[in-house]
């Protein structure tokens, strides 16, 4: 029960990473709430939570919106009170590069990936001053430390939220509050699934992306969800600023093209 007494929340949690994350978090005894704009998938990660025993709220929101984010932060304070942890986990990937893009697209992925988590912390912020600190775990990527082509909007936002990360955490230490990123390789994820699934080959894609990892498979959300954990308790209580690569050793490799 290592976040027994905690509030947190988790963006982005119908599904894959958030969805392992917000279990997690409710398992080691946090009180959740759960976000996303999937309220199909949100109310289900609720369920999931409550019938092994935990809290938790769903929020339905889209994260672009400055007042949804603001009704995510008071619903949650009026469920349970406060606010100690906030993961950041929302975010969608395009693909394309710089020619190929269009400007709409490219500020929706940012919108997303990094302008929310700047609006979730904001409103976060106050409250977990009021409870005396708490953690803010933000998603990143290996894309923020070795690129591939064809992912220009994805790969600035994470490359952003790495940068992100650092700031707060020198700008929130004397409120005692830590804030962290995790940055993960390949998941298996309903995202990856779906990217899978318009390729003509999608095992052998699959089977590829495994190799460019030394461990030789892509990761699970549960493993990503490990880490958050160990972020968002007092485990590590002297750790803010960092990067945590999970990544199965993606970022240490050399470059293996994606192909069969």
């Amino acid at each position: 029960m290592r976040l027994a007494g905690k509030v947190a929340i988790v963006t982005g949690s119908a599904a894959g990473i958030g969805r392992a994350s917000a279990v997690r978090f409710a398992r080691e005894g946090a009180r959740v709430t759960v976000t996303d704009v999937d309220a199909d998938g949100g109310r289900e990660t609720v369920e999931i939570i409550k019938k092994d025993g935990g809290q938790a709220i769903f929020v339905h929101a889209d994260l672009r919106d400055e007042e949804a984010v603001k009704r995510v932060v008071a619903e949650t304070v009026k469920a349970f009170g406060g606010i100690d942890i906030l993961f950041n986990n929302a975010g969608i990937m395009w693909f394309g590069s710089v020619t190929d893009e269009t400007a709409e697209n490219f500020d929706n992925v940012y919108a997303i990936n990094t302008r929310a988590i700047f609006l979730m912390s904001k409103y976060c912020v106050p409250e977990m001053k009021k409870r005396g600190g708490g953690s803010i775990v933000n998603m990143g990527s290996v894309t923020a430390f070795k690129s591939s082509s064809g992912v220009s909007a994805y790969a600035a936002s994470k490359g952003a939220n790495t940068s992100l990360t650092r700031t707060m955490a020198l700008d929130l230490a004397r409120d005692n509050i830590r804030v962290n990123t995790i940055v993960p390789g390949t998941i298996d994820t309903p995202i990856l699934r779906r990217f899978l699934a318009d390729m003509e080959n999608p095992d052998a894609i699959l089977n590829a992306l495994a190799r460019n990892h030394p461990l030789g498979r892509v990761g699970k959300p549960e493993e990503v969800a490990n880490v958050a954990l160990f972020l968002a308790s007092d485990e590590a209580s002297f750790v803010t600023g960092a990067a945590y690569a999970v990544d199965g050793g993606f970022i240490i490799s050399g470059e293996i093209p994606v192909e069969d």
